[in-house]
Protein backbone atom coordinates (compact mmCIF):
# COMPACT_ATOMS: atom_id res chain seq x y z
CA UNK A 1 0.00 0.00 0.00
CA UNK A 2 1.36 3.42 -0.87
CA UNK A 3 2.84 5.29 2.07
CA UNK A 4 0.55 8.30 1.58
CA UNK A 5 -2.63 6.15 1.73
CA UNK A 6 -1.47 4.56 4.97
CA UNK A 7 -0.92 7.93 6.58
CA UNK A 8 -4.40 9.14 5.54
CA UNK A 9 -6.08 6.03 6.92
CA UNK A 10 -4.27 6.40 10.26
CA UNK A 11 -5.27 10.06 10.51
CA UNK A 12 -8.90 9.27 9.75
CA UNK A 13 -8.99 6.55 12.40
CA UNK A 14 -7.48 8.88 14.98
CA UNK A 15 -10.09 11.55 14.28
CA UNK A 16 -12.91 9.01 14.59
CA UNK A 17 -11.56 7.76 17.90
CA UNK A 18 -11.08 11.28 19.30
CA UNK A 19 -14.54 12.58 18.29
CA UNK A 20 -16.54 11.03 21.17
CA UNK A 21 -13.96 12.19 23.70
CA UNK A 22 -14.10 15.76 22.44
CA UNK A 23 -17.92 15.74 22.44
CA UNK A 24 -17.96 14.43 26.00
CA UNK A 25 -15.58 17.16 27.10
CA UNK A 26 -17.94 19.81 25.71
CA UNK A 27 -21.02 18.63 27.73
CA UNK A 28 -21.73 21.07 30.71
CA UNK A 29 -21.32 19.59 34.16
CA UNK A 30 -24.30 20.57 36.37
CA UNK A 31 -23.16 22.70 39.33
CA UNK A 32 -23.59 21.31 42.82
CA UNK A 33 -26.68 22.69 44.64
CA UNK A 34 -25.91 25.77 46.70
CA UNK A 35 -25.85 25.39 50.46
CA UNK A 36 -29.39 25.57 51.87
CA UNK A 37 -30.43 26.76 55.31
CA UNK A 38 -33.80 26.47 57.03
CA UNK A 39 -34.95 28.51 60.03
CA UNK A 40 -38.02 28.11 62.24
CA UNK A 41 -40.24 30.79 63.77
CA UNK A 42 -43.55 30.69 65.64
CA UNK A 43 -46.75 32.69 65.87
CA UNK A 44 -49.27 32.56 68.72
CA UNK A 45 -46.81 31.73 71.51
CA UNK A 46 -46.02 33.62 74.70
CA UNK A 47 -42.37 33.19 75.61
CA UNK A 48 -42.31 29.91 73.69
CA UNK A 49 -45.33 28.65 75.60
CA UNK A 50 -48.90 27.90 74.55
CA UNK A 51 -51.91 26.70 76.49
CA UNK A 52 -53.07 23.21 75.56
CA UNK A 53 -55.80 23.32 72.92
CA UNK A 54 -54.95 26.84 71.73
CA UNK A 55 -54.04 27.45 68.08
CA UNK A 56 -50.53 28.47 67.03
CA UNK A 57 -48.39 28.29 63.90
CA UNK A 58 -44.97 26.97 62.93
CA UNK A 59 -43.42 29.10 60.20
CA UNK A 60 -40.19 28.45 58.32
CA UNK A 61 -37.94 30.18 55.81
CA UNK A 62 -35.58 28.45 53.38
CA UNK A 63 -32.56 29.92 51.59
CA UNK A 64 -31.35 28.72 48.15
CA UNK A 65 -34.62 26.88 47.70
CA UNK A 66 -36.49 25.44 44.76
CA UNK A 67 -40.23 26.07 44.89
CA UNK A 68 -42.14 22.80 45.08
CA UNK A 69 -39.37 20.98 46.92
CA UNK A 70 -40.42 19.80 50.37
CA UNK A 71 -39.45 20.17 54.00
CA UNK A 72 -39.99 17.39 56.55
CA UNK A 73 -41.11 18.76 59.91
CA UNK A 74 -41.10 16.59 63.02
CA UNK A 75 -42.26 17.24 66.58
CA UNK A 76 -41.25 15.03 69.47
CA UNK A 77 -42.25 15.01 73.14
CA UNK A 78 -40.13 13.14 75.67
CA UNK A 79 -38.32 11.47 72.78
CA UNK A 80 -41.50 10.20 71.14
CA UNK A 81 -42.51 11.46 67.71
CA UNK A 82 -46.02 12.93 67.84
CA UNK A 83 -46.19 14.92 64.58
CA UNK A 84 -44.53 14.41 61.18
CA UNK A 85 -45.50 16.46 58.13
CA UNK A 86 -44.06 16.98 54.65
CA UNK A 87 -44.58 20.60 53.62
CA UNK A 88 -44.07 22.13 50.18
CA UNK A 89 -41.80 25.17 49.96
CA UNK A 90 -43.69 28.18 48.63
CA UNK A 91 -42.14 31.11 46.82
CA UNK A 92 -43.32 34.35 48.43
CA UNK A 93 -41.66 37.38 46.94
CA UNK A 94 -38.35 35.63 46.44
CA UNK A 95 -38.40 33.98 49.87
CA UNK A 96 -38.99 30.28 50.40
CA UNK A 97 -41.58 29.65 53.11
CA UNK A 98 -43.63 26.89 54.70
CA UNK A 99 -46.32 27.00 57.42
CA UNK A 100 -48.01 24.44 59.66
CA UNK A 101 -51.01 25.36 61.88
CA UNK A 102 -50.92 23.55 65.22
CA UNK A 103 -53.24 22.74 68.11
CA UNK A 104 -52.05 20.24 70.71
CA UNK A 105 -53.74 19.25 73.96
CA UNK A 106 -51.11 17.15 75.66
CA UNK A 107 -48.88 19.14 78.02
CA UNK A 108 -45.12 18.94 77.86
CA UNK A 109 -41.96 20.27 76.21
CA UNK A 110 -41.85 19.84 72.45
CA UNK A 111 -38.76 19.57 70.26
CA UNK A 112 -39.31 20.79 66.70
CA UNK A 113 -37.00 20.25 63.71
CA UNK A 114 -37.27 20.86 59.96
CA UNK A 115 -35.08 19.06 57.40
CA UNK A 116 -34.62 18.47 53.67
CA UNK A 117 -32.97 15.41 52.18
CA UNK A 118 -30.50 16.10 49.36
CA UNK A 119 -31.89 16.12 45.81
CA UNK A 120 -30.36 17.04 42.47
CA UNK A 121 -31.87 20.52 42.84
CA UNK A 122 -31.36 21.26 46.55
CA UNK A 123 -28.73 20.40 49.10
CA UNK A 124 -29.52 18.59 52.32
CA UNK A 125 -30.21 20.77 55.34
CA UNK A 126 -31.61 20.67 58.87
CA UNK A 127 -32.76 23.43 61.19
CA UNK A 128 -31.60 23.89 64.74
CA UNK A 129 -33.90 22.22 67.28
CA UNK A 130 -36.56 24.59 68.66
CA UNK A 131 -38.47 24.02 71.89
CA UNK A 132 -42.06 24.92 72.72
CA UNK A 133 -43.86 24.12 75.97
CA UNK A 134 -47.56 23.21 75.93
CA UNK A 135 -49.03 24.23 79.30
CA UNK A 136 -51.70 22.09 80.96
CA UNK A 137 -55.19 23.55 81.36
CA UNK A 138 -55.22 23.41 85.13
CA UNK A 139 -54.62 25.89 87.94
CA UNK A 140 -55.08 25.90 91.71
CA UNK A 141 -54.06 27.87 94.78
CA UNK A 142 -50.42 28.90 94.47
CA UNK A 143 -50.19 28.39 90.68
CA UNK A 144 -48.44 30.92 88.45
CA UNK A 145 -47.69 31.25 84.77
CA UNK A 146 -49.46 31.08 81.44
CA UNK A 147 -52.48 29.02 82.53
CA UNK A 148 -53.22 31.42 85.38
CA UNK A 149 -52.89 34.47 83.13
CA UNK A 150 -55.20 32.93 80.56
CA UNK A 151 -57.71 31.95 83.23
CA UNK A 152 -57.73 35.37 84.86
CA UNK A 153 -58.02 37.20 81.55
CA UNK A 154 -61.07 35.16 80.50
CA UNK A 155 -62.75 35.43 83.90
CA UNK A 156 -62.10 39.16 84.17
CA UNK A 157 -63.60 39.75 80.75
CA UNK A 158 -66.84 38.18 82.03
CA UNK A 159 -66.84 40.36 85.16
CA UNK A 160 -65.37 37.98 87.75
CA UNK A 161 -63.01 39.60 90.27
CA UNK A 162 -59.67 37.78 89.90
CA UNK A 163 -57.22 39.94 91.87
CA UNK A 164 -53.46 40.01 91.32
CA UNK A 165 -52.63 39.00 87.77
CA UNK A 166 -50.39 36.02 87.16
CA UNK A 167 -50.83 34.51 90.62
CA UNK A 168 -53.63 32.16 91.69
CA UNK A 169 -54.50 33.10 95.26
CA UNK A 170 -57.70 33.34 97.31
CA UNK A 171 -59.36 36.00 95.18
CA UNK A 172 -58.77 34.06 91.96
CA UNK A 173 -60.14 30.97 93.66
CA UNK A 174 -63.32 32.84 94.58
CA UNK A 175 -63.69 34.00 90.97
CA UNK A 176 -63.41 30.37 89.86
CA UNK A 177 -65.97 29.36 92.49
CA UNK A 178 -68.41 32.01 91.23
CA UNK A 179 -67.86 30.85 87.64
CA UNK A 180 -68.49 27.26 88.69
CA UNK A 181 -71.70 28.33 90.42
CA UNK A 182 -72.99 30.19 87.37
CA UNK A 183 -72.16 27.26 85.08
CA UNK A 184 -73.63 24.71 87.54
CA UNK A 185 -70.38 22.88 88.11
CA UNK A 186 -69.14 21.40 91.35
CA UNK A 187 -68.53 24.23 93.83
CA UNK A 188 -64.77 24.13 94.31
CA UNK A 189 -61.94 26.65 94.04
CA UNK A 190 -59.89 24.72 91.47
CA UNK A 191 -59.70 25.57 87.76
CA UNK A 192 -59.90 22.15 86.14
CA UNK A 193 -59.59 21.40 82.43
CA UNK A 194 -63.39 21.60 82.22
CA UNK A 195 -63.31 25.17 83.56
CA UNK A 196 -60.87 26.09 80.78
CA UNK A 197 -63.02 24.34 78.16
CA UNK A 198 -66.13 26.21 79.25
CA UNK A 199 -64.32 29.53 79.29
CA UNK A 200 -63.07 28.85 75.76
CA UNK A 201 -66.67 28.21 74.68
CA UNK A 202 -67.74 31.55 76.16
CA UNK A 203 -69.78 30.10 79.02
CA UNK A 204 -70.17 31.70 82.46
CA UNK A 205 -71.71 35.02 81.49
CA UNK A 206 -73.97 36.40 84.23
CA UNK A 207 -77.50 36.85 82.85
CA UNK A 208 -78.70 40.26 83.99
CA UNK A 209 -82.41 40.07 84.79
CA UNK A 210 -83.20 43.78 85.25
CA UNK A 211 -81.27 45.68 82.60
CA UNK A 212 -83.59 48.67 82.95
CA UNK A 213 -82.67 49.17 86.62
CA UNK A 214 -79.52 51.07 85.73
CA UNK A 215 -76.67 50.86 88.22
CA UNK A 216 -77.83 48.20 90.67
CA UNK A 217 -77.10 44.94 92.54
CA UNK A 218 -78.53 41.55 91.59
CA UNK A 219 -78.41 38.46 93.78
CA UNK A 220 -79.11 35.15 92.06
CA UNK A 221 -80.04 32.94 95.00
CA UNK A 222 -80.20 29.79 92.92
CA UNK A 223 -76.57 30.09 91.91
CA UNK A 224 -75.46 31.88 95.07
CA UNK A 225 -73.74 34.77 93.30
CA UNK A 226 -73.92 38.53 93.71
CA UNK A 227 -73.34 40.84 90.73
CA UNK A 228 -72.83 44.58 90.49
CA UNK A 229 -74.60 45.77 87.34
CA UNK A 230 -73.91 48.90 85.32
CA UNK A 231 -75.42 49.75 81.93
CA UNK A 232 -77.00 46.35 81.64
CA UNK A 233 -73.75 44.43 82.20
CA UNK A 234 -72.24 42.61 85.18
CA UNK A 235 -69.07 44.54 86.02
CA UNK A 236 -68.23 42.53 89.14
CA UNK A 237 -69.37 39.04 90.12
CA UNK A 238 -68.79 37.48 93.55
CA UNK A 239 -69.75 34.22 95.26
CA UNK A 240 -72.14 34.86 98.12
CA UNK A 241 -73.92 32.96 100.88
CA UNK A 242 -77.57 33.90 101.34
CA UNK A 243 -80.12 32.96 104.00
CA UNK A 244 -80.30 29.34 105.09
CA UNK A 245 -83.65 27.48 104.69
CA UNK A 246 -84.82 28.41 108.22
CA UNK A 247 -84.00 32.13 107.69
CA UNK A 248 -84.20 32.68 103.90
CA UNK A 249 -83.25 35.87 102.12
CA UNK A 250 -86.22 38.03 101.28
CA UNK A 251 -87.11 38.16 97.58
CA UNK A 252 -87.98 41.32 95.69
CA UNK A 253 -86.84 44.73 94.47
CA UNK A 254 -85.47 47.15 97.06
CA UNK A 255 -83.23 50.18 97.53
CA UNK A 256 -80.35 50.71 99.95
CA UNK A 257 -81.60 52.92 102.78
CA UNK A 258 -78.72 52.67 105.25
CA UNK A 259 -74.95 52.12 105.18
CA UNK A 260 -72.85 51.19 108.22
CA UNK A 261 -69.05 51.20 107.86
CA UNK A 262 -66.79 49.09 110.04
CA UNK A 263 -67.75 45.91 111.88
CA UNK A 264 -70.79 45.73 114.15
CA UNK A 265 -71.46 43.56 117.22
CA UNK A 266 -72.80 40.75 115.02
CA UNK A 267 -69.62 40.57 112.98
CA UNK A 268 -71.21 42.22 109.93
CA UNK A 269 -68.51 44.10 108.00
CA UNK A 270 -69.34 47.26 106.02
CA UNK A 271 -73.08 46.70 105.70
CA UNK A 272 -75.46 48.12 103.09
CA UNK A 273 -79.08 47.58 104.25
CA UNK A 274 -81.83 47.28 101.64
CA UNK A 275 -84.85 46.34 103.79
CA UNK A 276 -85.19 46.05 107.59
CA UNK A 277 -82.21 44.03 108.89
CA UNK A 278 -81.30 42.54 105.49
CA UNK A 279 -77.97 43.75 104.15
CA UNK A 280 -75.09 43.07 101.81
CA UNK A 281 -72.03 42.77 104.05
CA UNK A 282 -68.72 41.07 104.67
CA UNK A 283 -68.45 38.14 107.06
CA UNK A 284 -65.67 35.84 108.21
CA UNK A 285 -67.57 32.70 107.20
CA UNK A 286 -68.85 32.52 103.60
CA UNK A 287 -69.57 28.87 102.78
CA UNK A 288 -70.48 27.64 99.30
CA UNK A 289 -74.14 27.15 100.31
CA UNK A 290 -76.87 29.33 101.94
CA UNK A 291 -75.92 29.79 105.61
CA UNK A 292 -76.81 33.32 106.77
CA UNK A 293 -79.75 34.70 108.73
CA UNK A 294 -81.06 36.32 105.54
CA UNK A 295 -78.26 38.72 104.62
CA UNK A 296 -75.91 38.39 101.67
CA UNK A 297 -72.45 37.49 102.89
CA UNK A 298 -69.22 38.39 101.14
CA UNK A 299 -65.61 37.62 102.12
CA UNK A 300 -64.15 40.38 104.35
CA UNK A 301 -61.57 41.27 101.70
CA UNK A 302 -64.36 42.17 99.25
CA UNK A 303 -66.60 43.99 101.74
CA UNK A 304 -65.11 47.49 101.52
CA UNK A 305 -64.93 47.66 97.70
CA UNK A 306 -68.55 46.49 97.38
CA UNK A 307 -69.63 48.88 100.14
CA UNK A 308 -67.98 51.76 98.29
CA UNK A 309 -69.63 50.78 95.00
CA UNK A 310 -73.11 50.68 96.52
CA UNK A 311 -74.68 54.09 97.16
CA UNK A 312 -77.63 55.24 99.14
CA UNK A 313 -80.68 54.47 97.00
CA UNK A 314 -78.94 51.82 94.88
CA UNK A 315 -81.39 49.16 93.77
CA UNK A 316 -80.97 45.64 95.15
CA UNK A 317 -82.83 42.85 93.35
CA UNK A 318 -83.02 39.40 94.92
CA UNK A 319 -84.50 36.45 93.03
Amino acid sequence: MPKRRVLLSSLTAALVLAAPTAAAAQEPVPPAPAKTTVKLAFKGLIQRQVLGGESWNIKGTVSNYIAGQSIDLTITRRGREIVKRRLAIRDEGGVGRFTLPMKLSGAGRLTIRASHAATAEMAATQSLASHVTVVARYAARGSRGLAVKYLQRRLSKLGYVVGQRGYYYARTGRAVLAFRKVTRMARTYTASAEVFRRLARGEGRFKVRYKNHGRHVEIDLRHQVLALINRGKAVRIYPTSSGKPSTPTILGKYRVYRKDPGTNALGMIYSSYFIRGYAVHGFVDVPIYPASHGCLRLPPSEAISVYNWIRMGTRVDTY
